[in-house]
């Protein structure tokens, strides 16, 4: 489940955070504890507390004293604003020098794929 790509604390609050994009966390839902995680992933608890903690300084979840963490009205939106900002600042620019290498036209790249193709993998 984890990569050595990344400290496994951003790897974590990473997955929190597609969750909330997918919409599987929505805004009041609870996290599961600090305990939990660390159980049912085998992590530290003090790793899985530095994720939690990043979402709670960038206001995506709220602490409530004695009862968890929850997630804030509004961390969705603010999630696909900034997450459309960092793609169009950070992916997008690498995708199109691909597509400008390639030749791709608009025509092409919009139609759907064709049954039984790989997807692209050649």
């Amino acid at each position: 489940m984890w990569n050595d790509n990344a400290p496994i604390y951003r790897q974590l609050k990473d997955k929190v955070i597609g969750m909330m994009l997918d919409g599987l966390l929505k805004p009041g839902d609870a996290l599961p504890s600090v305990r939990q995680i660390a159980a049912d992933y085998q992590l530290n608890p003090i790793t899985v507390s530095r994720a939690y903690q990043e979402l709670v300084d960038e206001t995506l979840v709220e602490k409530r004293r004695g009862l968890g963490m929850y997630v804030t009205d509004g961390a969705r939106d603010k999630l696909l604003a900034t997450e459309r900002e960092r793609f169009l600042r950070e992916e997008w620019p690498a995708v199109m020098e691909r597509i400008r290498r390639l030749g791709l036209e608009l025509e092409t790249l919009l139609q759907p794929p064709a049954p039984g193709s790989a997807g692209g993998a050649a």
